[in-house]
């Protein structure tokens, strides 16, 4: 029996001459055809349109790409700047040096020393004291809180201790010695409440307040005995 190639069944057919083929012509057409429909329903990819694909692909993703790392430098950009921020911040905070003093009269209290500087070697804080005549030029603001009143934006003065340039700036290595008098008039003028002179076993809170920096708190209470002066630690 005569093998004929898939080919030359083709070309018997294509030429009207499948009865010559060997064999029953009718059975070869029948098994021909299906492959023939097969063959013309198949479509190929050329290698321009898988180019196509390729480079909208590529461009896709490198859209996608710069998008991502686009949204990650803003959000560390943010980072940087928030941290820096904070930074700033705690370089400009306060502390006391030493302990809070208290000067009274044997009945109340008439006047509240104590000395700050740089918690940290930072940025220098505004230290302009509120003489009374000058509240809004003061920059660091002080407020008292008593059992009786909130008095805010109180007079205060200040004078340098040790190495100082002689100006309003708490440097780095500068302290300085914040004075409230208690016995001034600006105790008439509370915020809220009305003012009492602080006496025994009487508690006052002092809030620091510079431009820059976290407020700085000082509380303490008188003790049971009032001496002239009285050391609060």
């Amino acid at each position: 029996m005569l093998i004929f190639s898939e080919a030359i069944i083709f070309y018997y057919i294509a030429v009207g001459r499948a009865a010559d083929l060997p064999g029953e012509p009718m059975m070869i057409i029948e098994i021909v055809k299906p492959v023939t429909r097969l063959r013309r329903g198949q479509a190929g990819m050329t290698g321009l349109q898988t180019a196509i694909l390729l480079i909208a692909f590529a461009t896709v993703a490198a859209v996608f790409g710069y998008a991502v790392l686009n949204a990650g430098l803003y959000s560390a950009e943010r980072g940087k700047e928030t941290v820096y921020a904070g930074l700033q911040q705690a370089r400009a905070n306060m502390e006391i040096a030493g302990s809070v003093i208290v000067e009274s009269d044997n009945t109340d209290a008439v006047t509240i020393l104590f000395t700050v500087r740089n918690a940290i070697a930072g940025a220098p804080i505004d230290m302009t004291p509120n003489d009374g005549a000058t509240a809004n030029k003061s920059r660091c603001i002080l407020s008292l809180t008593t059992a009786e009143a909130y008095c805010n934006n109180i007079p205060w003065k200040c004078s340098p201790v040790g190495t100082s340039d002689g100006d309003n700036l708490l440097e780095p290595g500068e302290q300085m010695e914040i004075v409230i008098d208690l016995t001034g008039a600006w105790t008439a003028n509370e915020t809220t409440g009305a003012w009492v002179p602080i006496g025994i076993n009487d508690w006052f809170n002092i809030q620091v307040k510079p431009t820059q920096g976290s407020t700085m708190t000082v509380q303490r209470t008188l003790p049971a005995g009032l001496d002239t002066i009285m050391d609060l630690h």
